[in-house]
């Protein structure tokens, strides 16, 4: 499984206010999208969240998204060193993913760009 890098993904309560800092921080501009209720900015390597807590209890249990070359070859290669893959592989609108609890129970979403 060739990893491409790491996305930190952070909850946060105010995502405008988040949005100005991790800009600043970064130099970048955030990329923007709804997804299930959850309002989400990519800004460089940071992932903000913000909605309801119902929707955010899921996803403060997966400590980060790591991009892959092939979420299928994820797979494979996490199924082979005792992950248990808990979602996917499955199409998104960014491309393809999986989420999968590695064997200390660290929970991990890897994501491909489809293809």
């Amino acid at each position: 499984m060739e990893i491409l890098g790491a996305t930190l993904r952070i909850c946060v309560d105010d995502l405008e206010t988040s949005v100005v800092f991790y800009e600043r921080l970064t130099g970048s501009k955030a990329l923007r999208s709804e997804r299930g209720g959850v309002s989400v900015a990519a800004v460089g390597c940071f992932l903000l969240m913000s909605g309801a807590e119902s929707e955010l209890e899921i996803l403060r249990k997966v400590s980060a998204t790591i991009a892959v070359k092939d979420v299928d070859d994820a797979y494979r290669a996490l199924t082979g060193v005792g992950a248990r893959v808990l979602v996917g592989p499955v199409a998104t609108p960014g491309g393809r993913n999986l989420i999968a609890v590695h064997p200390d129970g660290s929970v991990f979403e890897y994501v491909d760009q489809g293809g």
